[in-house]
């Protein structure tokens, strides 16, 4: 029988960065189902650091995983976690308006951000038709994550701190036992004080196995293509392109180009599948936008973004199942908040409040906590 502090359920970068820290704290197990962590919708990201991004809880949470990203602990990693690359919002007639009013929210946040006209848009990325958009604005400051480098280095990270990973562990049983948990899985039994629920798309089935209510966590299945960019065609300075309403986003991945449809189709925890339509989907938005051609289209997959309703993420105990951590509903921004949830839900679990710096953000445990988000 394995006892512990902390157990962390889930080895995607949600439960990867939270066991890093904890176990600063105290000693932690981290349980994967899969082979490897990180399998499902971390491996499947195209991952970047924007400040003007989701709502004003995301944000913060943003702005407080930057200095760990651009400057990690010594060992941390053997390559920059993250690179320059600067977001391009772009508006069509109709939507300026709309992009305006997302300008105005990431601004009073803290962002950086820049209008830009037609012209100094195409400069920026030359294949943006002129019929298609008519101003944007511009993340000078936003980087492209190595989602890769950075899961890896919280996970080595916290096996360094002396954490016991454990993969092809679902788990199976939840169980309060006076003031710690029980859990089933792979024929084992652990004991820890505090489970955290960082097992993404499977966060509410996990939920219902410790008794704990339905958060309204619904997996959306998101699909991405890759393809060739034109011949003679120098795209390492293009900013990761995106449209005012998030109907496609483009960005420069090595050689090739990768694009989104940014597609949510509904879907049980599973592992997705991509289908024909979001495939077409894709082609169609980016030509749409751009003089793009794709064909032929190099590589094509999807991955699961989980949200609650009013998207934010759930960072905080459960109030009704003492001991039982929710980390979950980071859809999107999982990977660019990773550091800053993380703290966030460390100090909660350890000292019940938040740390300072977040604190200072004028971020609250209420606007995190299950149920009772703002």
């Amino acid at each position: 029988m394995r006892t512990h502090d902390f157990a962390v359920i889930g080895g995607g970068i949600a439960g990867a960065s939270v066991a890093y820290e904890l176990q600063a704290r105290g000693s932690t197990i981290l349980l994967e189902r899969e082979r490897l962590p990180g399998q499902h919708t971390t491996g499947r990201s195209a991952a970047f650091l924007v400040e003007s991004y989701g709502n004003r809880t995301v944000q913060r949470l943003t702005r407080a995983s930057r200095l760990f990203f651009e400057e990690p602990p010594p060992g941390f990693a053997s390559r920059p976690i993250v690179e320059p690359r600067p977001m391009l919002w772009i508006a069509r007639s109709d939507q300026r308006q709309r992009l305006a009013e997302k300008t105005k929210l990431a601004v009073e946040t803290g962002a950086e951000l820049h209008e830009v006209d037609a012209d100094e848009a195409r400069a920026m990325c030359p294949v943006v038709r002129e019929d298609y958009a008519v101003s944007g604005v511009v993340e000078p400051n936003a980087r492209s994550i190595d989602v890769a480098g950075l899961l890896d280095g919280f996970l080595r990270g916290f096996r360094a701190r002396g954490g016991e990973i454990v993969t092809r562990a679902e788990v199976t049983g939840l169980e309060r036992i006076g003031e710690a948990w029980e859990i089933a899985c792979r024929g084992d039994r652990t004991h820890a004080g505090v489970v955290v629920n960082a097992a993404g798309a499977w966060a509410e089935v996990v939920g219902g196995l410790a008794g704990a209510r339905p958060i309204g966590l619904q997996p959306l299945r998101r699909t991405v293509i890759t393809f060739d960019p034109p011949p003679d065609c120098d795209i390492r300075r293009w900013p990761c392109l995106i449209d005012a309403d998030e109907d496609f986003y483009l960005k420069p991945e090595g050689v090739q180009l990768l694009a989104s449809p940014c597609d949510e189709i509904p879907s049980p925890p599973c592992d997705p599948t991509p289908d024909d339509l979001g495939v077409a989907l894709a082609a169609q938005r980016i030509q749409r936008a751009t003089t793009l051609e794709i064909r032929p289209i190099r590589r094509h997959w999807a991955g699961l973004r989980s949200f609650v309703p009013d998207r934010g993420p759930v960072i905080g105990m459960d109030p009704e199942r003492a001991g039982f951590f929710w980390l979950a509903g980071q859809g999107g921004f999982g990977i660019m908040t990773s550091s800053g949830a993380a703290r966030a839900a460390a100090s909660l679990i350890v000292d019940a409040v938040l740390p300072s710096d977040l604190e200072a953000s004028g971020l609250r445990p209420e606007h995190l906590a299950p149920r009772a988000r703002s």
